[in-house]
């Protein structure tokens, strides 16, 4: 359709005519030219003369007015001929002017009729379409006369100008204003419908259905353009297949590959073949197979694939389908055939079927008898090549050229043929230089790299070579007749041998040779991996690398290594080790240019592919590959891969194998300036998020990393002093709030680097020179080291042996206990610097960060453990001893009591002392521990130290006797203020030991010391009865808790004890809720109760506010435990209401909060006795459920309480 131009002289309602645009030389010569190439498409190789005079006006250039171009000589305007212009013979009009000029005329019925013919012979004019599928057209016709000008289409009157242009004139009023492909209610005039209101709803559907119509056309023609530029794209990889095979005559395109695979999905769902229809589906995730417009754009569908098949001999192939350059046809013969196909009629509109169907008989007969001796001539070069191969291998004595055997064999094929054609060795030669990637030829073709003999002329010369009676040649029994040899070519025929395909070609050449079977399975290789089952491709590993490997063709290795790597869709671990086990053994065969060339190339192209698996398998090649690639590549592309790797890539699995591969890198990296980035990819290991990633950093990568290190001497200078100095300043700045997970990832680094550390020290020790292999080794005990987290980090590992170290550990032990550390300077460093610097930041901890005293004090065991016993006892004791000095002298010593706060003494006493646990070690822990607990109990300091060693000595059970050893010294203290903090201690431990040993040692201490004179010993033992009853099963251990704490509630001697009190309140609060429910209910509310109505008659404000504050805490927490109905009317409500009335004169905040306790435990209780029915046995007590609303609402309260008088 011609492009609409807005325009259009005059005025009156004129509109613009959309089949007629504002040039018609333009449309014409478009229209022209169409018809021009359609012409030239049915006369191809036929020798049609397109300009030839006798030819229809389409196929004539200079016939075509319409088209012609001012200043040519011979050609006219369309316009000049229009109006009858002289001078030169008018050319004849095109077809689409004639059209234009009745549509002009309103020769509507002539158009008409015209467009009938045009459409019956199959050249439908789109301006005779378009303007008669337009209702618009034809609304108002009646009363215009001719030559005044149609609705919608500019009169022909006035028309003129260069170039056949045709100016819009303004018709009379009445015309309809609307252009024809944007129609629209408003362009309708429906003053005539006044009186009619059915006919206007008409018009309207009518209206939109030709809108509809027309954006439907719009669809169709975007789709064609669409589809067209579709099937010209031929994406990299099918150009790449097709240049490595040239069998195939020309690559698949996207569309006929998308139709296709539509049939098939189709084909495999009609016959039941579901699963298999699944995994097809899976493997072109790419298209939608319920819907046949995803195939292409303005494309019927085929029929199935059995009408195909049931309908494929009923189709002739046409020649282009079967000439091939290879076949031997010369020019003259092509000459011969120019007449034949040069008599064709020029005009296609007069029939001649009859001689088209004879010529194309002819032209079939003829390319029949050139394919059969092109499959001859090539029979004879495969035997030719064949001899040529058994002489080469032979490797006879006798220097003989190939040209002089050459008669006598080609004699022979000859013969045997029945053709007699005389090749001789040029012929042959050029033969074989023939292009052969060319889109005519078909599929059966042999590509010129698959000959064997494919070598230079002069290298053919000088192959070893023997007279034709020398070699072993099969001989066949000739028959003793007279038959033709075309009679017996055609007799064979019908044999149904298939050479015509690409599988047939391939079927019918044996290889004879290592060259020939490579080459063979490099082609068919492509055409067998997609029809494997996906689970059973591992298969094919074998044979895809034994041929990369031996494969003479670069490109040919390359597609089959890409076959490999995308060989499974999601390969899983047991597939992926069968891969890279493949890839490690062609990189040992093929050496480092080759894995560099062709196997990283594979590994950089899938290193973002959407699969996982196989960004894993990326990952887990770079190391694999590590050992056998080129060392500047190592250090600058591998690396470069798994960094970009590691900080991009979001699977954990994946970071994991990047880390793995990296350490294998570190192994063999020797570029010093490479180790700065290395230092940057180990931090980011270190801190990331995934602990499969940070576990693999400490097991694989930083080892590595760390032996590179040692080699370079930076281990010592750089590695562990940058990340001490990164952990001070952690402390430094956070002393508001400390990143303890910063603090774990450097110290955990530490902690990795100490068997490293001391191999160094092995190593760079005095007596390294002595440490000779010879005699009996002595053994290494099993407890010598702490277990490793892999085998990077086994001391004998790093040293190359277990019999080196024991070797070196029998003289590292002796060099510390007799000769001492003079001259040993890597040991030096850790004594003189290392430790000390250790120790200064342990002193800056927070005691009580559990997680930081834990870090530590692991760290410190590992040191100690792997730097052995003596070392431990004569350089790190001394050096914590020095900073402790524990002495009664320094009770009141401000020093000496801030360091016995920190954290150096639960890490000293921890990571220190628990080092080894022979019986001296543990008297030397259990000492130091009442030393400890001596001096702040009477320094009166905090006991923070004292309770992080308690906690973290007692989470191990091996040290539960101990500990209860250092808590009785402090129960026979002499000292009230250590028999107090033993007691407190009591609480700690009560939770970690066994109910055995509570009953026998916790339990009688905690009486002993209930007893004691001073009522503070007393009260520091009520959370340890407390935690007792958390605890504890046992009803006699109950029992005597509840025997003792009675005592203390009911003695008169503790009624104005202000302190117990308090403290018992504190302690029901906390364990109330977990407490055995008989205990509770029994004991626990009712004592509550009791003293919330003595706390009523206390006077002094301060202490009243204060127990009852603690009561309020004590019976929110309690609301939420389940409670009996007697229970709740009898002691918890009536508690409550005494509370309430503490807290209406001391806290009158509170006191709303309780008020609303008290109304919800009430309504609870009439709730349950309306629901009970009267006179029902209970066997059961009646519980009133958990307050949860209740609580919360008191926690919301509580917070906004808080937030108001903040």
């Amino acid at each position: 359709m011609a492009a609409m131009a807005p325009g259009g002289s005059g005025s009156g309602g004129g509109g613009v005519n959309p089949f007629l645009s504002d040039s018609d030389e333009d449309d014409d010569e478009v229209a022209a030219t169409e018809e021009r190439r359609a012409g030239l498409r049915l006369g191809s190789g036929s020798g049609l003369d397109p300009g030839s005079a006798d030819s229809l006006s389409p196929q004539d250039p200079v016939a075509l007015g319409s088209s012609a171009r001012p200043g040519l000589p011979g050609e006219a305007s369309a316009a000049a001929v229009a109006l009858g212009g002289c001078g030169e013979t008018p050319a004849r009009l095109s077809i689409d002017a004639i059209a234009a000029q009745l549509l002009r005329d309103q020769y509507l019925l002539t158009a008409l009729e015209l467009h009938t013919e045009l459409l019956e012979s199959g050249r439908e004019l789109p301006r005779l379409r378009d303007y008669f599928s337009n209702p618009g057209n034809f609304e108002r016709q009646s009363g215009t006369p001719p030559g005044m000008g149609a609705p919608g289409v500019p009169g022909a009157a006035g028309v003129g100008g260069a170039g056949g242009r045709e100016p819009s004139t303004t018709s009379g009023g009445g015309q309809l204003n609307r252009a024809g492909s944007i129609s629209t209610l408003d362009s309708l005039d429906f003053a005539r419908y006044s009186d009619d209101g059915n006919r206007e709803t008409d018009e309207r559907v009518a209206v939109l259905e030709f809108e509809l119509r027309k954006a439907k056309e719009t669809i169709q023609a975007l789709r064609a353009n669409l589809t067209k530029a579709a099937e010209h794209e031929v994406p990299l990889q099918e150009r790449k297949n097709y240049k490595s095979s040239p069998e195939i005559q020309e690559p698949i395109k996207p569309l006929e590959k998308r139709a296709l695979n539509f049939l098939v999905n189709e084909f495999l769902l009609k016959n039941n073949y579901k699963l298999t229809s699944i995994t097809f589906s899976d493997e072109n995730d790419d298209q939608d197979f319920e819907l046949w417009d995803d195939v292409g754009l303005n494309i019927p569908k085929p029929p199935d694939l059995l009408q195909l098949y049931r309908d494929f001999g009923n189709h002739q192939v046409t020649g282009k389908d079967l000439v091939d350059v290879a076949s031997g046809v010369e020019e003259d013969e092509l000459e011969a055939l120019t007449p034949v196909l040069g008599s064709l009629p020029p005009s296609l509109e007069t029939p001649q079927t009859v001689e088209n169907s004879l010529l194309v008989q002819k032209l079939e007969d003829k390319i029949s008898l050139l394919n059969s001796e092109k499959w001859s001539l090539m029979e004879q070069i495969r035997r030719l090549e064949s001899e040529m191969d058994f002489f080469k291998n032979e490797h006879f004595t006798i220097p003989v050229v190939c040209d002089s055997v050459q008669p006598s064999l080609d004699h022979k094929d000859s013969e045997d043929s029945g053709q007699n054609p005389v090749i001789n060795s040029s012929d042959r030669q050029k033969d074989q230089d023939i292009h052969l990637s060319k889109s005519d030829e078909v599929d059966s073709t042999i590509p010129k790299e698959n000959f064997p003999n494919s070598v230079p002329r002069r290298e053919k010369e000088e192959m070893p070579s023997s007279s034709p009676s020398s070699k072993n040649i099969v001989h066949f029994d000739k028959p003793n007749r007279k038959l033709s040899p075309a009679f017996h070519q055609a007799l064979l025929s019908f044999c149904r041998m298939s050479a015509d395909s690409r599988l047939g070609s391939e079927v019918s050449r044996i290889a004879d040779s290592e060259k020939s079977v490579m080459l063979m399975l490099g082609r068919c290789l492509p055409h067998i991996v997609p029809n494997v089952l996906l689970a059973k491709r591992e298969e094919l590993i074998p044979l895809i690398l034994c041929t990369a490997c031996l494969h003479p063709e670069p490109k040919e290795r390359d597609q089959l290594l890409h076959i490999l790597f995308n060989l499974i869709k999601r390969p899983d671990d047991e597939q992926r080790q069968m891969i890279l086990t493949g890839c490690v053994a062609f990189a040992r065969h093929v050496g480092p240019t080759r894995v560099e060339a062709e196997l990283l190339p594979q590994c950089w192209e899938q290193i973002n592919h959407k699969y996982p698996e196989r960004r894993l398998l990326v990952a887990e090649s770079c190391g694999a590959l590590a050992p056998y690639l080129p060392k500047e590549i190592r250090s600058s592309l591998v690396l470069s891969m798994l960094q970009q790797m590691l900080m991009e890539d979001k699977a954990d699995l994946v970071r994991e194998a990047v880390i793995k591969s990296l350490g294998i890198i570190m192994g063999y990296i020797d570029d010093p300036d490479k180790y700065q980035q290395g230092f940057e990819l180990l931090l980011s290991a270190l801190g990331d998020p995934s602990e499969r990633v940070v576990s693999a950093t400490h097991q694989v990568f930083l080892p590595a990393y760390a032996a590179w290190t040692t080699e370079l001497g930076n281990l010592q200078s750089h590695l562990i002093p940058t990340l001490l100095n990164k952990i001070e300043k952690l402390l430094r700045e956070g002393e508001h709030g400390l990143d303890e997970h910063k603090l774990h990832m450097y110290l955990s680094a530490l902690q990795s680097l100490i068997p490293s550390l001391f191999a160094l020290v092995l190593q760079n020790a005095p007596f390294s020179s002595k440490a000779k292999l010879h005699g009996e080794v002595p053994q290494i005990e099993v407890t010598r080291f702490p277990r490793p987290m892999s085998p990077l980090q086994d001391v004998s590992t790093i040293i190359g042996s277990r019999e080196q170290l024991a070797v070196l550990l029998q003289l590292y032990d002796y060099q510390l206990e007799h000769e001492g550390t003079t001259g040993w300077e890597t040991l030096l460093w850790v004594v003189n610097q290392l430790l000390p610097q250790l120790i200064e930041i342990v002193g800056k901890i927070n005691v009580t960060s559990t997680a930081c005293v834990h870090e530590f004090s692991r760290f410190f065991w590992r040191l100690c453990r792997t730097f052995g016993k003596i070392f431990t006892n004569t350089k790190v004791k001394p050096q914590f001893q020095e900073i402790l000095r524990l002495s009664e002298e320094n009770i009141d010593s401000s020093a000496g009591n801030g360091v016995l706060t920190k954290a150096t003494v639960p890490i000293y006493a921890t990571g220190v002392l628990t080092c080894y646990i022979q019986e001296e070690d543990r008297k030397l822990l259990v000492g130091f521990l009442e030393d400890v607990m001596t001096l702040l109990s009477l320094s009166h300091a905090p006991l923070d130290s004292l309770k992080a060693s308690f906690v973290e000595l007692g989470a191990n059970p091996a040290y539960h006797e101990l500990l209860l050893t250092v808590l009785w010294y402090g129960v026979v203290h002499t000292s009230a203020l250590v028999r107090c903090t033993a007691a407190r201690m009591f609480e700690l431990l009560v939770k970690g030991v066994n109910e055995t040993l509570v009953a026998q040692r916790v339990v009688p201490a905690l009486i002993t010391l209930s007893s004691d004179p001073e009522i503070s010993v007393r009260i520091a033992t009520i959370p340890a009865f407390g935690t007792i009853m958390e605890t504890v099963i046992q009803r006699e251990l109950l029992e005597r808790v509840k025997m003792q704490l009675a005592s203390f509630l009911e003695d008169p001697q503790y009624q104005d004890q202000y302190s117990l009190h308090t403290e018992i309140i504190k302690t029901f609060g906390r364990v109330g809720p977990n407490a055995e429910p008989r205990f509770r209910d029994e004991f626990v509310i009712p004592h509550l109760h009791k003293l919330a109505l003595v706390n009523n008659l206390q006077i002094v404000d301060s202490k009243r506010l204060d127990i009852a504050t603690h009561l309020f805490e004590a019976y929110s927490a309690l609301s939420c435990c389940f409670i009996s109905e007697d229970l709740m009317v009898n002691h918890f409500l009536p508690g409550l209401r005494c509370l309430r009335t503490d807290m209406e004169h001391l806290s009158p905040e509170h006191e709303v909060i309780l008020s609303s306790m008290i109304k919800e435990c009430e309504q609870k209780v009439e709730n349950k006795t309306v629901q009970e029915p009267q006179g029902l046995s209970s066997m059961r007590e009646n519980v009133v459920y958990p307050f949860q609303p209740m609580c919360l609402r008191y926690l919301k309260n509580a917070w906004c309480m808080i937030s108001t008088q903040h």
